[in-house]
């Protein structure tokens, strides 16, 4: 009679699995003919079926393994694999679940989880199971307690474990990968992209790390260095959806919209149950203004994930398409969820509003735009004491001696034009107008000039830190001439047509028209200005991604514009004739006189295209990408006016700027 075969060859025999399925088949076969129910043979010979790329063969042996022996996690991971690669993919979730209750501490049942997971689009569910096989790859005990605490979302203790292993082992490679991502998730992207380069500095093979560092870079609009990490991970991996997806939202920041079209039509084909991927091609094709295709991509997304609020605002904000009425049903009932999240109620809150509105139903619009502002105000702090005290340091630094002492200083570039003031008051039209000039390329809202601010010494949210602008004030000639052409390299990645002239149509900069004029004397400065109650209700009721958290309190609305006017009254009075002011409602009655004084202004002849900028298919990226894609309409100059009744705290905060805003 044979002898059966020893536990040590048996684990022979599974190692061969990694390298070697088909002669780890051969074995498995060779032990079952001496013992024909031995299970671990049976899960070696399922397990090497699936390594050679017959998922039915395996399942025929695992799937009765799996039921004889239901607390075996090795076979049940084996088992969800394998319905994965069957594409049963409601079971293979099942199985996998099942593998990792068995036993947390396994590694590759979690791995594949995510995969499924994010296969099915359920990316919340998919990351988790992602940071799981991160936390049980660890084999040091002291990081795995810091990983559990991360898993868990337990930020500020994971960071305190972390600091303290770190302060006996500062160069512990793995320690400062969970070092990284703690601080990215606790939002300080600085500080995460210095441990995460060093990290990979120490052990550059650690694609997780690699991710998690493209992501602080990206996080900090610094595009070009993100898209060399994504590809650097791509060139390992090519098809690995995280990879693509932040390459394309590298792509996207600095204007190669084509290629971001690419990859995420090439994703919805491979991940078509993933309603983000179609939220994001959605936006991509909005972009490019394939608004037709936009719609139909938010509306996958919508058929896909019914509770995600994002979709729903999306397809409102494109301003292309009305809500069916069942659309709108749908929208009521997931609002009516108590279980429904913040960030999901917001956005269908919105969008609601935007539906209400469109069919004449002004109260009911107006309570779904304010229990949405409200959402959003408690989840970003603004202080509107820190605005006020910004703008009154300005007046004090920037007056007609300091610029009369810097007289010829500074980068003499006139390439840039920046298009300042406040969001909503027409300064996509403005830019849509100059970019159809033939001199004229139109980029994006940039963020260089607020970088070189914050490199100077601005915090923003700071109360008590006064350095900005006063740091402005402390620079000598060649610094300043430093700061502009460090403005004019890194703002050249999104200029693609090389014309003489670009624009910068980032409004918050009107905060920063001192630092401008300083470093670019010979740039130009156009205002955009609209009516108090236009401009600030049109941002009342628009949810924006990041950047303008003035928006959601009429107290702060109404003196924050009170400041922006108050700012740009004292640079007509020490800059005279330095800054061009465009009134939204002016160039809406009189188109082509406003256009040709604007044109005059940045020094450039009449060209008849700038009148039909409608016709002009460059990318555009703001809320009024389609607004800008067909003529002048006056419909929006009013339109705040049915909202009235409920504007009275607005006009209150506004003040004497609601007369004297011109």
């Amino acid at each position: 009679m044979a002898q059966a075969p020893s536990a040590k060859y048996v684990e022979q025999t599974a190692a061969l699995l990694a390298h070697d399925p088909a002669k780890a088949e051969t074995q498995a076969r060779a032990i079952l003919k001496i013992v024909p129910d031995d299970p671990r043979a049976l899960l070696i010979l399922g397990s090497a079926r699936r390594r050679q790329g017959d998922p039915v063969a395996a399942y025929r042996v695992l799937a009765p393994l799996a039921k004889a022996y239901p607390k075996a996690a090795n076979t049940h991971y084996e088992l969800g694999a394998t319905l994965a690669d069957l594409g049963r993919a409601a079971e293979a979730i099942v199985a996998l679940r099942h593998a990792v209750t068995l036993n947390p501490d396994l590694p590759e049942p979690w791995r594949a989880l995510g995969e499924q997971l994010f296969q099915e689009g359920d990316i919340t569910a998919a990351e988790a199971a992602f940071t799981g096989f991160l936390c049980v790859s660890i084999q040091n005990p002291a990081l795995k307690d810091a990983a559990k605490l991360l898993w868990r979302g337990r930020l500020t203790e994971a960071e305190s474990a972390l600091r303290a292993y770190l302060s006996a082992r500062p160069n512990d490679a793995e320690a400062l990968r969970l070092m990284g991502e703690t601080l990215v998730r606790l939002g300080r992207y600085p500080d995460a992209e210095v441990i995460l380069a060093l990290c990979l500095k120490l052990d550059p093979a650690q694609d997780g790390a690699r991710l998690c560092y493209a992501d602080a870079l990206f996080r900090q609009q610094k595009a070009v260095e993100a898209r060399l990490q994504a590809e650097q991970l791509l060139q390992r991996a090519p098809n690995d959806p995280a990879y693509l997806n932040l390459l394309a939202a590298c792509l996207g920041l600095v204007g190669e919209d084509e290629r971001v079209g690419e990859i995420y039509r090439r994703l919805s084909a491979d991940y078509p149950k993933q309603p983000r991927i179609w939220l994001n091609y959605g936006h991509a094709l909005r972009t490019v203004g394939k608004s037709r295709d936009a719609v139909a991509a938010y509306r996958k997304c919508i058929a896909l994930a019914p509770s995600l609020g994002d979709a729903y605002w999306s397809l409102a904000n494109l301003k292309v398409t009305a809500f069916t009425p069942e659309e709108e049903a749908t929208m009521q009932a997931q609002v009516a969820r108590p279980d429904l999240g913040s960030d999901d109620r917001l956005h269908l809150h919105y969008a609601l509003g935007k539906a209400l509105e469109d069919r004449g139903d002004y109260a009911a619009s107006f309570d779904h735009y304010r229990q949405a502002a409200e959402l959003r105000r408690a989840s970003v702090p603004y202080d509107a004491n820190e605005t006020t005290a910004l703008v009154q340091r300005s007046k004090t630094i920037f007056t007609n001696k300091f610029f009369a002492d810097r007289e010829g200083v500074g980068f003499a570039s006139n390439a840039p034009i920046f298009i300042v003031g406040l969001p909503r008051s027409g300064s996509t039209l403005i830019e849509q107008i100059l970019a159809s000039h033939s001199a004229v390329e139109g980029t994006r809202e940039l963020s260089d000039i607020g970088f070189i601010a914050c490199d100077l010494g601005w915090v923003k949210g700071d109360l008590h830190n006064e350095v900005y602008p006063a740091c402005v004030a402390a620079l000598d000639p060649a610094s300043l001439f430093a700061c502009g052409r460090s403005y004019l390299d890194t703002t050249r990645v999104h200029r693609k047509l090389d014309r003489p002239f670009f624009l910068d149509k980032m409004p918050n900069n009107f905060l920063h028209v001192g630092l401008i004029h300083a470093i670019l004397p010979n740039a130009k400065i156009v205002d955009a200005r609209r009516h108090p109650l236009g401009s600030c209700f049109s941002a009342f009721k628009q949810h924006f991604a990041q950047g303008q958290s003035f928006s959601y309190d009429f107290a702060d609305l109404g003196r924050y514009y009170c400041d922006y006017i108050d700012l740009m009254a004292h640079f007509d009075t020490v800059l005279p004739g330095r800054i061009h002011r465009v009134i939204y409602e002016d160039l809406v009655e009189d188109t082509e006189a406003v256009v040709r004084r604007l044109l005059d202004y940045c020094g450039l002849p009449f060209e008849d295209s700038c009148l039909k900028f409608y016709e002009n298919a460059r990318s555009v990226r703001t809320v009024s990408s389609e607004q800008v894609r067909r003529p002048v309409f006056r419909d929006g100059i009013k339109q705040w006016q049915h909202f009235e009744p409920w504007l009275d705290p607005l006009k209150d905060a506004l003040g004497p700027a609601l007369e004297n805003w011109r």
